[in-house]
């Protein structure tokens, strides 16, 4: 009878093991807010000194070119080698920190 036991507790183990591999693969699937926004200002160092920025926390999704992308929306603020300060808002993807969108608010 205790052999039954050993071979129903490794099961329930592997098919815990299993779940929990599944789940944080889906999680990593996708950057964090943070890092989205990191990568976007590091993209963004040729418009200037980024002096402030702002991401939403939760993704939307977005539709360009008849197809359809899971992104952060966010916006960011630069000021140029002439003092000019510009603001900007930007679509990035949240998989893979692309830059999909990236438009100049004019004043």
């Amino acid at each position: 009878m205790g052999w039954k036991r050993f071979v129903a507790g490794v099961g329930a183990g592997v098919a815990v093991t299993v779940l929990a591999k599944n789940q944080l693969e889906k999680r990593q699937e996708q950057l964090s807010p943070e890092k989205a926004l990191k990568l976007v200002k590091q993209k963004s160092k040729s418009l200037g000194t980024v002096d402030g920025s702002w991401i939403h926390m939760i993704t939307e999704d977005l539709e360009m070119d008849d197809l359809t992308f899971k992104v952060y929306r966010g916006g960011i603020t630069c000021t140029d080698e002439h003092g000019q300060m510009s603001a900007y808002e930007f679509y990035v993807d949240a998989a893979t920190g692309a830059v999909l969108q990236l438009k100049k608010h004019d004043d």
